[in-house]
C-alpha cells in the first residue's frame, strides 16, 4: 500500500484515510480505513488529528461541496418518563433469580439466530417471553442482571453483544423512569440491533485489517437488513423496528442510513445509539481493543453534542457510575472486592462484596461492606475503594461467587 502523509487541513472529499497520527481507539471513527464521503468526517478529524494517512490509491470521485446543515437542534421530545421504580428486592436475592432468567435469555437469542439461519426469519415467540422476564428482573433490582452481564464469560460475540445492549438499554430505560412496557420494546429492539449482519459475509465482519469502500458500504447495509428482518417478524411490538433503524444514526447527522440530524432521531433510537456504541468499545471487538468502562464513558461524553444527545450522555454515565456493578476494586485496606450494588446518591460509596484479603487470598467467608454507612476496618479506619483493578489479574474468578 502506497500511503501518503497529508495535514488535515489539506483533506478533501474523496480521499481515503487508512491511518491517524494517534491510535484510533479514543477517536469516534468505527473502522480504520474509510473514505471521506462528509465534510463532517473531515471536521471531525480536525479535533483528533493533525496528520493523517491516505491511500492515493483509493482516491475516489470527490463530489461537489454540500451547503452547510442548519444548526443541530436539540430534541424536544422529553428525555425523562414518570415511572417510579423501586428496589424491591436486594441485590444478593435478585441475583438468585437474575441467574435463569439471564441464562433463559441466551438460550432465546441463540434459537432465533438458528431459526433466522434455517428458516429466513425470526422466531419472535420465545425472545419476547424471555425479554419480558428479564425487565421485570431489572425493575426489581438492575444491579443484579447489570452484575451477571459484567461477570458471566459470554459465548459468541454475536450473542455477548446482544445480551450486552439489551440488558443496558432495559436498565437505562428504568433510570430514565420510561414505563414497562416501553422498557420491554427497548430491551427487544437491544436484542436485535445488529441481527441484520447475519446477511454479511464472514470475510467482512471477522476482517481484522481496514475496510475496503465497499466493505464499509457491505457493513452498513447491517441496518436495512435488521429492520426488515424485525419488520417480517410475527408478534414484535411496535416500536422495536423504529429504533433498530435509528440505532447508527447521530446527533451531527453524520450518521447513516439516512443521516438524520438530533431533532429527527427518537429519543429511544438516541439511547440505542448511546448503548450500541458502549456496548462496542467495551467489547472485545476483532478490529479494535477493548476500552474500560470509564475510559468509554469519557470518550462518550467528549462526543456529547456531537454524535449523541448531551442529556442523555450525562444521564448514561450517572445510570453507568464511577465503578460500574461488577467491577473489581480494591480498599484502602489492600483488600479487593466486586461492586455488587450502585449507590444512586452518592456514587463514590457503592456496596462491595470482598472477596481478597489484604495478601489477596481468598476470604471465606466473603464479606459484604455498604461504603455508603462507612464500615470500619482494623484501627478505626473507613473503608473507602482506592482504585480499581483489570479481573482477568485476580488470582481467582469472581464469576463463581455470582454464577
Amino acid at each position: 500500500m502506497n500511503k501518503r502523509e497529508i495535514a488535515v487541513g489539506d483533506l478533501r472529499l474523496g480521499m481515503y484515510v487508512v491511518d491517524l497520527d494517534r491510535p484510533w481507539l479514543g477517536t469516534p471513527f468505527d473502522f480504520q480505513g474509510f473514505p471521506l464521503t462528509h465534510e463532517n468526517q473531515i471536521d471531525q478529524l480536525k479535533e483528533y488529528c493533525q496528520l493523517v494517512y491516505v491511500d492515493p490509491e483509493r482516491m475516489t470521485w470527490a463530489p461537489p461541496p454540500l451547503p452547510k446543515r442548519k444548526p443541530v437542534v436539540v430534541v424536544q421530545e422529553p428525555v425523562r418518563g414518570s415511572t417510579i421504580y423501586a428496589e424491591v428486592t436486594p441485590v444478593e436475592k435478585e441475583v438468585v433469580v437474575a441467574r435463569e432468567i439471564y441464562k433463559s435469555c441466551e438460550e432465546a437469542i441463540t434459537h432465533a439466530l438458528e431459526n433466522l439461519n434455517a428458516e429466513g426469519e425470526i422466531d419472535s415467540q420465545k425472545l419476547t417471553s424471555a425479554v419480558a422476564s428479564m425487565t421485570e428482573s431489572i425493575q426489581r433490582n438492575p444491579d443484579a442482571m447489570m452484575l451477571l452481564n459484567t461477570l458471566r464469560q459470554k459465548g459468541t460475540y454475536e450473542l455477548g453483544r446482544a445480551m450486552d445492549t439489551s440488558i443496558l438499554m432495559i436498565t437505562f430505560g428504568r433510570f430514565l423512569q420510561f414505563s414497562k412496557e416501553r422498557l420491554e420494546v427497548l430491551g427487544l429492539a437491544g436484542m436485535l440491533l445488529d441481527v441484520g449482519k447475519t446477511k454479511l459475509p464472514d470475510s467482512v465482519l471477522k476482517k481484522k485489517d481496514m475496510l475496503s469502500p465497499d466493505e464499509y458500504e457491505l457493513v452498513k447495509g447491517h441496518v436495512q437488513h435488521s429492520v426488515e428482518l424485525v419488520r417480517a417478524a410475527q408478534g414484535l411490538p411496535r416500536g422495536v423496528e423504529d429504533i433498530v433503524a435509528l440505532h447508527h444514526e447521530r446527533h451531527d447527522g453524520s450518521g447513516y442510513p439516512n443521516g438524520l440530524l438530533g431533532e429527527n432521531i427518537s429519543i429511544d433510537g438516541a439511547v440505542a445509539a448511546l448503548v450500541d456504541s458502549f456496548s462496542a468499545l467495551t467489547s472485545a471487538r476483532p478490529y479494535a481493543a477493548q476500552a474500560s468502562p470509564s475510559n468509554a464513558l469519557s470518550l462518550m461524553h467528549k462526543l456529547r453534542t456531537t454524535l449523541f444527545h448531551e442529556a442523555l450522555v450525562e444521564q448514561f454515565i450517572q445510570c453507568i457510575g464511577i465503578y460500574p456493578v461488577g467491577s473489581a476494586v480494591e480498599l484502602n485496606t489492600g483488600e479487593v472486592g466486586i461492586v455488587i450494588a450502585q449507590n444512586l446518591v452518592r456514587r463514590l460509596q457503592p456496596r462491595v462484596m470482598v472477596i481478597l484479603d489484604k495478601d489477596w487470598k481468598p476470604l471465606h467467608p466473603q464479606l459484604i461492606l455498604d461504603l455508603v454507612k462507612e464500615p470500619k476496618a482494623a484501627g478505626d479506619e473507613t473503608y473507602r475503594i482506592r482504585r480499581t483493578l483489570p479481573k482477568d489479574k485476580l488470582p481467582i474468578d469472581p464469576n463463581e461467587f455470582f454464577l
